[in-house]
């Protein structure tokens, strides 16, 4: 029998990990080039394990639908980066996506909840945009971040379903990051005509870095959705934004104000209510 505080603790670590990530990215000087040689890297590096994992027979059209899923979302959160700072753009589109998520998993797919884990949830998304109080966003970035949160709900609910439909969740991250991957560079190489090419050469040693922690992050979510109900694990996965924020201060030099501070408060006893039984 899987240990309740298995998957919890597999999202928070998720959560953390995910921040790295994406601190990559907005560190990167070409957005849209660092993204896909993230992305293209995970599927480089899990393509050989595609002859040793089942075929994901029952999940085919959950993977289909993610994978352009994913693909609008990382031109989404490509753009968002480019047009606002990270500490900016970061908490608006990742608050907005557990509420989402939770609207769809339990509205939608009928998944259960408890009141004290909607409650957790709600403080967690709550949390988020306080950290924006006093930051300047565009409307352009504005509009980019809540797209982006949009996506990240829309397909954390197939990803969820996708991997408890496949033989194994192994089999669905490995085809998942494949296919992805392969979608993700070939997009943008047009976009960008080609461009990604010329700056991936400078930035590639950090993007191959971050691949693989995409797949380590991605990995443990999936897994953990195996596992346990989507919404209150999806939300404690913001749980990396207390990550973010050190990230954005002590690298990014972006300046940590009250709302912030209060915003991490926010965040940990969202987390709080959500893993009290």
């Amino acid at each position: 029998m899987t240990a309740t505080w298995l998957p919890a603790a597999m999202m928070i670590a998720s959560g953390s990990i995910h921040a790295v990530v994406n601190a990559i990215l907005k560190g990167g000087k070409d957005k849209m080039a660092g993204r896909a040689v993230i992305d293209g890297s995970s599927a480089i590096i899990l393509l050989p394990a595609t002859l040793f994992v089942p075929l994901p027979d029952g999940a085919w059209h959950w993977l289909a639908i993610t994978a352009v899923l994913h693909c609008f979302y990382l031109f989404a959160l490509v753009r968002a980066f480019e047009t606002s700072d990270f500490s900016a753009a970061y908490p608006i589109l990742r608050g907005t996506a557990p509420l989402l998520t939770a609207a769809l998993a339990i509205g939608v797919f009928g998944e259960p909840a408890t009141l004290r884990e909607l409650i957790g949830i709600a403080l967690i998304g709550a949390a988020m945009f306080v950290m924006v109080l006093g930051k300047h966003i565009d409307r352009k970035g504005l509009g980019w971040a809540l797209v982006t949160g949009v996506l990240i709900a829309c397909y954390t609910v197939i990803d969820a379903n996708g991997v408890r439909a496949a033989p194994t969740p192994i089999s669905f991250i490995v085809w998942m990051f494949v296919l992805m991957g392969g979608l993700t560079v070939a997009m943008f190489a047009t976009v960008s005509r080609g461009r990604i090419f010329v700056s991936a050469r400078s930035q590639w040693r950090a993007g191959a870095v971050a691949g693989a922690l995409s797949i380590l992050t991605y990995g443990l979510a999936l897994s953990a959705f195996a596992l346990g109900p989507t919404a209150p694990l999806a939300a404690l996965r913001e749980t990396g934004m207390v990550t973010a924020l050190v990230l954005a201060t002590l690298f990014l030099k972006e300046r940590v104000t009250l709302g912030r501070a209060i915003g991490v408060l926010g965040i940990l006893a969202g987390a709080v209510l959500i893993l009290t039984r």
